[in-house]
C-alpha cells in the first residue's frame, strides 16, 4: 500500500498564484467552499455560476492578485472541458440512442421476463450496471425509475426492494466508471491509465453494488414501506416504437466501448513496448475517444436503424442528445476551474506538506478529501475534480495500478452520504414519492455504504498489486 512520504515529488506542483501561509489558505478553502454551498442550495444559484463566484472568493480570501485568479480558473475549465467535453457528449448521444430506440427498455424486459420474484432485486442491479455504463445518473433515474415502479406494482413488491439496487447500480457506475464525468477527469488529473482504471473499476464496482444494492434493500425495504406514487407511473415511449433492437445486439452495443478500451488494456500489459506495432494499434483503438466515436457509430445502425429510425430521425436524436448535456459540461469545467484554483493557490503543496509526518493511506488521504469536499457540495463531480487536483502531486511515484486505485478511492469517496444539498437526493425523494427523513434513511444510507465499501475494496486491492 502507497504512503505519504516526505520525497514526494511536491516539486511537480504549479508555482503557487499567492504566498500565503497554510492558516490562511485553510481559511480561503472553507470560505470558497462554504460560499459554494450557501449559493447552491440557500440562493439556488447554478452550480457553474456558484463555482466561479466560490473560486473568486477562495483566491481572494488566500491573497491572490484578481488577474492570477481569473487566469488560473479559465485555465482549468479550459484543460477540464478540452479533456473530457468530446468523451462527455458522444456518451450523451450513445445513451440517448440507446433510449429512444427501446435499446434499454429491450434489456430491461427480457432480464425482468427471466427473474423471479426472489431474484428481482438482483435482477434490477445488473440492469442498472448495464444500462448505466454509458448514460449519466440522472438520465439513467428517468429512464429505470417508471420500469421500477411499474415491476413493485405490478409485482406486488417492496419499492424499496426493487429501487434501492436500481439506485446502487447506476450511482456506482456513476461514481467509478468511465466515461463518466467525474471519473474520466480523475484520470486526466492523476495521469492514471484508463484501461487499468476501468478494469479495476469493475472489480470494486461488482461487490460495492450487491452490498448497496439487493443486501441492503433487505433493510431499506423494513425502514421504509412505501407503495409507488399511482401519479408516477408514466408510459414508456418506447411502447409507441413498432419494433425495437434485439437483446444481444443492444448488449453488445453498450459493451463495446468498455471492451475496447479493456482490450488496450491488457495490450499494454502483455506486450509493454509502446514502438510494437500491435500496441501502437491497441493505442489508437482503445483510446476512450475512438472507442466512444465507434460505438455511437455503430449504435446508429445497430440500435436506431434496428428500430426502424430513419436518417433524418438519427440526426435528430443526435442532436436532441447535445443540448442537456451544456449544463453538465458547464458545471466539469467549472468544477476543473476550481480544482485549478486550489492547486494554483498552494493547497496541494499545503496537503503534502501538512500530511508529511502522517501514517496514512494515500488512497485514505484522497477518499477523505473526497468525502469533505462531497459533504461540503453535494456535487459527486465537483468532488471528484477537486479532490483529483489536489492529490495529483501524490499519484508521481506510483505505479500503474495504484494510480488507478487513486481515482477509485476519489471515486468511492465522492459518493459518500448525499443529503439535501445534493441534487440527486431531491430526484430519488420525489420520484419515490418519500419525505426527506425516508429519503436520508434508504437513499442517503445507500450512497455512504458504497463509498465506505468501495474504498475498503480498493485498500484491499492495494495489498495485493
Amino acid at each position: 500500500m502507497t504512503h505519504l512520504s516526505v520525497e514526494m515529488l511536491a516539486a511537480d506542483a504549479a508555482e503557487p498564484i499567492t504566498t500565503a501561509g497554510h492558516a490562511q489558505l485553510g481559511i480561503a478553502v472553507l470560505a470558497g467552499i462554504a460560499v459554494i454551498v450557501l449559493l447552491i442550495t440557500k440562493f439556488k444559484l447554478h452550480a457553474f455560476l456558484a463555482l466561479i463566484i466560490g473560486s473568486l472568493v477562495l483566491g481572494a480570501v488566500a491573497g491572490a492578485p484578481l488577474d492570477k485568479t481569473i487566469t488560473s480558473f479559465s485555465a482549468g475549465l479550459g484543460t477540464t472541458v478540452a479533456g473530457t467535453g468530446v468523451l462527455i457528449a458522444l456518451g450523451a448521444v450513445l445513451g440517448r440512442l440507446l433510449a429512444d430506440s427501446g435499446g434499454a427498455d429491450q434489456i430491461v424486459d427480457t432480464i425482468l421476463a427471466k427473474a423471479s420474484r426472489k431474484a428481482m432485486p438482483w435482477a434490477m442491479v445488473l440492469i442498472a450496471g448495464i444500462v448505466g455504463l454509458p448514460i449519466f445518473f440522472e438520465v439513467g433515474i428517468v429512464l429505470l425509475i417508471p420500469v421500477v415502479l411499474l415491476v413493485a406494482k405490478r409485482g406486488n413488491l417492496s419499492l424499496m426492494r426493487i429501487g434501492i439496487p436500481a439506485l446502487a447500480g447506476l450511482s456506482v457506475m456513476h461514481g467509478l466508471i468511465p466515461p463518466h464525468p467525474g471519473p474520466l477527469v480523475a484520470i486526466d488529473a492523476v495521469g492514471a491509465n484508463l484501461g487499468v482504471t476501468l478494469a479495476l473499476g469493475v472489480v470494486v464496482a461488482i461487490p460495492t453494488m450487491i452490498i448497496a444494492g439487493p443486501v441492503f434493500s433487505r433493510y431499506a425495504a423494513r425502514w421504509v414501506d412505501i407503495q409507488p406514487p399511482e401519479n408516477l407511473v408514466p408510459e414508456r415511449t418506447s411502447d409507441d416504437l413498432e419494433k425495437r433492437p434485439g437483446f444481444g445486439i443492444t448488449v453488445a452495443t453498450v459493451l463495446l466501448p468498455v471492451v475496447m478500451m479493456l482490450a488496450k488494456a491488457l495490450v499494454d500489459i502483455v506486450v509493454d513496448n509502446p514502438e510494437h506495432t500491435v500496441q501502437r494499434v491497441f493505442d489508437v483503438v482503445g483510446s476512450p475517444l475512438i472507442a466512444l466515436l465507434t460505438a455511437v457509430l455503430v449504435a446508429m445502425f445497430t440500435l436506431g436503424r434496428a428500430a426502424g429510425f430513419t436518417r433524418g430521425r438519427i440526426a435528430a436524436t443526435v442532436e436532441k442528445s447535445l443540448g442537456p448535456i451544456a449544463g453538465v459540461l458547464l458545471i466539469v469545467g467549472a468544477g476543473g476551474g476550481f480544482k485549478q484554483t486550489l492547486v494554483d493557490a498552494g493547497v496541494g503543496q499545503m496537503i503534502l506538506d501538512i500530511s508529511k509526518g502522517w501514517n496514512i493511506s494515500t488512497l485514505l488521504l484522497a477518499w477523505l478529501i473526497a468525502v469533505t469536499i462531497r459533504l461540503a457540495t453535494g456535487s459527486a463531480t465537483v468532488a471528484t475534480i477537486s479532490a483529483a487536483g489536489l492529490v495529483a502531486p501524490l499519484a508521481a511515484e506510483m505505479s500503474t495500478p495504484h494510480a488507478a486505485l487513486l481515482v477509485l478511492a476519489i471515486g468511492s469517496g465522492s459518493l459518500f452520504f448525499s443529503h439535501v444539498n445534493d441534487a440527486g437526493f431531491w430526484l430519488v425523494k420525489e420520484y419515490f414519492g418519500m419525505n426527506v427523513g425516508q429519503t436520508l434513511k434508504t437513499w442517503s444510507v445507500m450512497e455512504t455504504l458504497i463509498s465506505v465499501v468501495g474504498i475498503v475494496c480498493v485498500l484491499l486491492l492495494s495489498l495485493v498489486l
